[in-house]
């Protein structure tokens, strides 16, 4: 039997606040709370902002550097004033020498200056491309699509398909489609191509560390064979850097593996080659080469990651097994032919 509406007020003696299972005397109206179904939101203080201290390593070493010019340009000129006491003829060879170091170093400057731009560029294209990807924004991806066709316009074997894509880039509506699309005709054969020479250079440590006899040359030759691979796989995807932007590169390498988690990569490998049986069958040298061998090819895993001018959206990224498959297969093989005598 339902009650029948009524009117009281709330500061009426006969009006309780009680939970609905709760028991209440007779007589008395009993109002039931009913929980909030919203959320208030939680102010959020601003940041406070980071103050900004005076860069005196900065203001060091440039006051070094310009020390170290001056003194240089100081002990030229007294070395070409001294040849011309000499003779004259050695004070106009020493002019000249001179002149051809002075020049060939304000080359090596433009070019050094020229890759960082080009690598800050390539940084910035990938980072626009993501943003397009996540927004769909076709003007972005548009733009994106024109800048990176002329950033790989020296790369002979994308013609045909920079010729495709640009005749396709005004008919695609969605600027995700167009970026997937540019990522399939532009990138997968440098992704091939990358994924080789990581092979060869992981097949190459695994060898020269097998098979040397000193500790301190292979970690010359690993750091050797690091630097080669990392320039060249920058080099195919647009990016020529020189040594400083080759500096750039590797910090950059060392953080992306940083925060993918370089300890898992690390797991990986070990269950990998403990999983084929490679660490327990063969030498230990042999052993130690096959780890340089898969560390070096994880290493170039994370240089394409960070060379790539477009992230892996529509392609799958390289895997470990897929580039380091056959160094791991040989190694197997190697050990099954070791194992068989014993047997």
């Amino acid at each position: 039997m339902t009650r029948r509406p009524a009117a009281f007020r709330l500061d009426d003696p006969h009006v309780i606040v009680a939970e609905e299972d709760a028991r209440a005397a007779k007589g008395t109206v009993r109002v039931v709370p009913q929980p909030e179904d919203f959320d208030l939101p939680v102010p959020i203080a601003p940041p406070l902002p980071v103050k900004r201290r005076f860069p005196w390593g900065a203001v060091f070493w440039s006051a070094l550097a310009g020390l170290v010019t001056l003194g240089t340009g100081l002990a030229t000129t007294a070395l070409i004033e001294d040849l011309y006491t000499r003779a004259t003829w050695l004070g106009g060879l020493g002019l000249v020498l001179a002149a051809l170091a002075g020049l060939s170093l304000i080359v090596i400057c433009v070019k050094e200056i020229a890759g960082l731009l080009r690598l800050a560029s390539i940084e910035r294209l990938r980072t626009r491309a993501e943003a397009a990807l996540l927004q769909d924004d076709r003007d972005s991806a548009r733009a994106i699509v024109s800048e990176l066709t002329a950033l790989l316009s020296a790369t002979p074997q994308l013609a045909r398909s920079r010729t495709e894509l640009e005749s396709h880039r005004t008919e695609i509506i969605d600027g995700r489609d167009l970026l997937h699309i540019a990522e399939r005709a532009l990138m997968a054969p440098l992704d091939q191509e990358a994924a080789r020479m990581v092979a060869r250079a992981a097949t190459r440590v695994s060898i020269v560390t097998a098979v040397s006899p000193r500790a301190a040359l292979d970690m010359a030759f690993v750091l050797f064979a690091a630097l080669g691979m990392i320039r060249r796989l920058a080099a195919l995807y647009g990016g020529r850097p020189g040594m400083l932007g080759l500096v750039r590169l590797v910090r950059h390498i060392i953080a992306h593996l940083t925060v993918t988690g370089s300890i898992a990569a690390g797991d990986s490998l070990i269950q990998q080659m403990v999983g084929h049986g490679v660490a327990a069958r063969v030498s230990a040298r042999l052993g130690e080469g096959v780890l340089n061998g898969l560390l070096t090819a994880r290493l170039g895993l994370a240089a394409i990651d960070v060379a790539r001018p477009l992230p892996f959206a529509a392609l799958a990224k390289p895997r470990l097994s897929d580039i380091a498959g056959d160094l791991l297969r040989r190694r197997e093989e190697a050990a099954r032919d070791k194992a068989l005598p014993d047997g």
